[in-house]
Formats: C-alpha cells, sequence, structure tokens
C-alpha cells in the first residue's frame, strides 16, 4: 500500500469508527461552528480542570475530512493541558498552508491530514475542529481573565 493509501485508510477509519464522538453532561465548553460553504457542522464538548482537557468529545455532521479531523484532535488532545493544545492547534493551521511545525512522531495519525494541503477548498473541512477549540478556548481565556 502506497503512503497516500494508507492516509486514506486512516481518514476513512476516523470517520467511520470516530473517536469521542457524542456529548458530555455538564461541559465546561460546549461550542458550535460551522462552515456555510459545504455545511459541515460540528459541536465540541469538553471538561476543561486546571486548564486541562480532561475529556473532549465532538457532534456533527460533514465530510469524511471535518469529522475524521475532529476525531483525530479529540484523541490528540484528551487529557493534554492548553499550551499542549495550541501546540497542535498552530501546528495543524502551519500544516494546512505548507509548513511543518510538529515532527512525524508529534503529528502521528494527524499526518494523514497533510494531503488535505494540496486541495485548498478542503482545507477548512480539516481546520473547523481545530479553529472551533481554539476559538473556544480563547473566549474561555477571556472569560476567566486569563
Amino acid at each position: 500500500m502506497s503512503l497516500e493509501g494508507l492516509y486514506q485508510e486512516i481518514i476513512l477509519d476516523h470517520y467511520k469508527t470516530p473517536r469521542n464522538r457524542g456529548k458530555l453532561e455538564k461541559p465546561d465548553i460546549e461550542i458550535f461552528e460551522s462552515n456555510p460553504l459545504c455545511g459541515d457542522e460540528l459541536c465540541l464538548h469538553a471538561h476543561v480542570n486546571g486548564g486541562t482537557l480532561k475529556d473532549i468529545r465532538f457532534e456533527g455532521k460533514g465530510c469524511s475530512i471535518s469529522l475524521a479531523s475532529a476525531s483525530m484532535m479529540t484523541e490528540t488532545l484528551k487529557g493534554r493541558d492548553r499550551a499542549h493544545a495550541q501546540k497542535y492547534i498552530n501546528g495543524i493551521k502551519a500544516m494546512m498552508h505548507g509548513e511543518e511545525k510538529l515532527t512525524d512522531e508529534e503529528l502521528g495519525d494527524l499526518e494523514a491530514l497533510k494531503g488535505v494541503a494540496d486541495f485548498p477548498a478542503r482545507v477548512k473541512c480539516a481546520l473547523l475542529a481545530w479553529t472551533t477549540l481554539e476559538k473556544a478556548l480563547n473566549e474561555r481565556s477571556a472569560r476567566e481573565g486569563m
């Protein structure tokens, strides 16, 4: 199997068997965002304790790339602190613009999203979960005066 084929398999796996899909009871973060150009919709729920994403889940509908990206994001960031989350948000955003800020080891399965950068119309699909989380974390920090 080619590397491109492997990446497609990873994206399809996360799309068909999403990790951390569903609601959380009494989330500290609940935010809905959509991409009106393609119809992708995403709602993130998170429990935050001491700056750590103790649990993070998503609900939504959309293309395989947006939902697979959300699944990979929740798997990567669950149990991590805000600084770690921001590092990955910045890294994935840079990757979608052809820059390398995260190593292949740091990326793990997220490396499968690299090919999306070759399709500008799909970049927003891949970034929806990441930009939604970033917005939620920034709003939370502003509320808490951080």
